[in-house]
């Protein structure tokens, strides 16, 4: 799915975006390539929340939003998207509107429902790069196989508590498998509902995510591939270690070009 091809950066759309089009890593062809570029939030939630304003603003030119849940009580304290007014409405609905009052001249893609095996691989084909902004180990797994298997660009982030951990992948680098190939070794870990998480570490991660999104749509500096980011909010440790493609993993079978 391409976004807005050959864009004319009219004056009203120079000055909108003058604070990052003057930076010499994107530039008016930075610019551009945002503008043709598309990407998919898979969930409109705490991560999804920042991403999507942050890629709305940035000029993002197709942005998809995948999520069946509506808007509660509970998510207000961390997911930045959705306001008080806007509590039993779907969380699609209410993200898109924000992402539109930001930046009308984009256009928004809303998925109402949760991508489950059957639908996830068509979506993720639509577009150039994939963000997961799920809180389920089930759903991160999905959409690492279904990316791997379309050689889709895409990044995964997770939050529990006061930290974070997020890995880029590409075809040809490790992917989620790879650092964490056996789902059961996680299976006891508490869900946020469970354990509680820090909303401003969430919306951190999910900034943190559009910006990769933004670096491979322009190609500006070197991505989080082959490198776990690890953060630890309460100590403000923040330090990335590297990990390595395994040849046995499913993302080895899908390397070559089709």
């Amino acid at each position: 799915m391409n976004g807005q091809k050959n864009m004319e950066l009219t004056k009203e759309l120079h000055e909108r975006y003058s604070r990052q089009i003057m930076l010499p890593q994107i530039g008016e062809e930075g610019q551009q390539r945002l503008a043709e570029g598309s990407v998919l939030l898979v969930g409109a939630g705490g991560l999804g929340s920042p991403a999507a304003l942050y890629l709305a603003a940035a000029g993002v030119g197709t942005i998809g939003v995948a999520d069946g849940d509506v808007v509660s009580l509970s998510n207000l304290a961390r997911q930045v998207a959705h306001f008080t007014p806007d509590l039993g409405r779907p969380k699609t609905e209410s993200i898109a509107e924000k992402m539109r009052a930001i930046n009308p001249n984009i256009n928004i893609i809303t998925h109402q429902q949760f991508l489950d095996q059957g639908s996830i691989h068509h979506t993720v084909a639509d577009y150039d790069f994939i963000i997961d902004c799920t809180d389920s180990l089930c759903s991160k797994y999905m959409i690492n196989d279904a990316c791997v298997a379309a050689r889709k660009p895409f990044v995964i982030g997770g939050v529990f508590r006061f930290g974070a951990q997020m890995l880029t992948c590409l075809p040809g680098t490790a992917c989620y498998r790879c650092v964490f190939p056996d789902a059961s070794a996680t299976e006891g870990e508490m869900s946020c509902a469970i354990a509680g998480v820090m909303g401003t570490v969430v919306g951190m991660l999910g900034c943190l995510q559009a910006t990769e999104a933004v670096k491979y749509l322009t190609g500006a500096g070197t991505l989080l591939t082959d490198r776990l980011l690890i953060a630890d909010t309460l100590t403000m440790q923040f330090h990335t270690i590297s990990v390595a493609r395994d040849p046995h993993c499913i993302c080895s079978h899908h390397s070559q070009p089709h």
